[in-house]
Formats: C-alpha cells, structure tokens, sequence
C-alpha cells in the first residue's frame, strides 16, 4: 500500500505559499491507518526501546497505537501548562516565533531508551526540543520515526548531524 495517495494536500493553508500535508485523511482510513502503525512497529523493531514519546498532538495518534501494540509506556511531549506535575521544560524557535514544550520530570528514568514519533518533520525544531527533553531527563534517544518528512526543509539532515538515528514512511517535498 502507498501511503502517500492517503495524504491530502492543502495549498495556502494556514498561511499562503504553505502546501499543508494532511494526516486526516490517512487516519480516517481504517487499512491505511492500520498499515502506517504496522509500518512504525517494524522499524521501531530495530532499537532498543523502553519507551515510546510522542509530539503534541498529531504524534500522539501514532505513538499511542505504536505503544500499545508493543507493550511499551507511553510519554507525553506536550505544549506549556498542559502537564500537571513537575516538568521539565525546553524553548524552541518557530518559523513563526517561539515555543515550549515539556515532559513530567517522572517520566523518563536514568538511561532509557526513548522512541520519539510525530506525524511530520519538516526544520526539526520541534524534533530537537523533544531530544533534548529526553536527554534533560537522563534518558536516551533511540531514535526518531516520523510518518512524514519534507526532505528539502532539512529536519532530518539537521538530527542526522547530531547523531541521531531517523526514520520516515512517506516523503515529501516541503513548501
């Protein structure tokens, strides 16, 4: 099955000059979804995992289907102000502006290994923020798998470059 005739392309969205790839319209297919997260299960066989994370929001759809068909707990990278215990916390920059986000400072033990999955990578900002909640947290990344990566924004040449491992289902080129 090719995933990527399950991805719609949105041009102008949100902002003119943006063509938006759409993960909707592969979830609400039930053999496409289903054949994504057994395509992230098989490459998330080839490393040493402990734990699953995942991105706020659309990496959630993912890692939580992944995490549960792997027996593996389940780690939340989220927005600021959405995790109600103690957190640790890391400023990104945006194409846009800035961002946050954090984890529960009791979600990652001393030197495990933690899967990171997201619906997209395109500059790697993000991607990089959740490494660094990880290594923060005293854990190790493992790898990331994203089921989208526009190839031409560099994200993940820019993780490659700082010795992470990286792995993509479907490519795109970005806008």
């Amino acid at each position: 099955m090719d995933l990527k005739e399950y991805i719609r392309s949105i041009p102008d969205y949100p902002k003119k000059g943006i063509l938006f790839r759409d993960i909707t319209t592969l979830i609400k297919n039930e053999k496409a979804f289903a054949e994504c997260i057994n395509q992230i299960v098989d490459k998330c066989k080839k490393y040493d995992v402990d734990k699953i994370a995942a991105i706020e929001s659309r990496g959630f759809v993912f890692a939580s289907a992944v995490s549960y068909i792997l027996k593996k707990p389940f780690i939340m990278l989220r927005k600021k102000n959405k995790l109600p215990a103690d957190v640790h916390s890391v400023d990104f920059q945006l194409e846009y502006g800035t961002a946050t986000i954090e984890v529960h400072k009791d979600s990652i033990k001393n030197n495990e290994n933690i899967l990171i999955i997201d619906d997209l990578i395109a500059t790697g900002g993000t991607a990089e923020a959740a490494a660094q909640l990880v290594e923060m947290s005293k854990g190790k990344v493992a790898a990331f798998i994203f089921v989208i990566n526009l190839f031409d924004l560099g994200g993940n040449e820019n993780l490659k470059k700082k010795n992470y491992k990286v792995e993509n289902l479907i490519e795109f080129p970005g806008h």
